[in-house]
């Protein structure tokens, strides 16, 4: 299996990322969209992603027993990152606004626990997914994702994190947006309503 970096020109090439002028589930608005789910519709893809992840959390020297991931962006580089650390995975779902564990999944007191998304920009999702796993009694050891677009390193410091991919594209809040100041008609793609 070709396990080279995930390169910004494969997510492009498989409609995964976009240009446009789209708001984002945080509210923010950006020229650039990514859409992982294209990237990941290709089994083989999904499987090198998952691996790549894998490893990278193998780097940080974490030992987790669980991999979970919020729905919908989240499941499936979820379940390829479970599946090469061979370990079980579950998925967190927002019901009502309030994000909970999916109907039937639970987690162990002190199970320890490593959360996987396919992208971070504001990291509002993956700390909600952190805080319904620590009322459930896990232990959280660190986070992951395809793709880091948050404008830091680690926006989950002090827990560590690994990116596959780090972008650099701007967001504005929705005031300060120069693409609706010149009038550029706007998407709200991805699938978590605005807050």
């Amino acid at each position: 299996m070709d396990l080279s970096p995930l390169t910004l020109d494969e997510l492009t090439a498989t409609g995964a990322h976009r240009k446009g002028h789209f708001r984002l589930s945080s509210g923010l608005h950006s020229g650039d969209y990514l859409q992982c789910a294209l990237y990941l519709a290709e089994p083989v893809r999904a499987a090198r992603a998952g691996r790549l992840i894998a490893g990278g959390l193998e780097d940080l020297g974490v030992a987790p027993e669980l991999v979970v991931s919020p729905a919908l962006g989240g499941v499936i580089i979820g379940h390829e990152v479970a599946r090469a650390l061979g370990l079980p995975f579950l998925f967190t779902e927002r019901q009502e606004g309030v994000m909970t564990l999916r109907r039937g999944f639970a987690i162990a007191p002190g199970q320890r626990v490593v959360i996987v998304e396919d992208v971070v920009t504001t990291g509002k999702s993956t700390r909600e997914v952190i805080q319904v796993l620590e009322e459930a009694g896990a232990r959280v050891l660190a986070m992951a994702s395809m793709v880091n677009r948050s404008g830091t390193a680690n926006p989950f410091e002090p827990l560590p994190y690994h990116a596959l991919l780090t972008v650099g594209f701007p967001v504005w809040e929705p005031e300060s947006c120069p693409l609706c100041q010149r009038g550029v008609p706007i998407e709200k793609p991805g699938s978590r309503p605005l807050a």
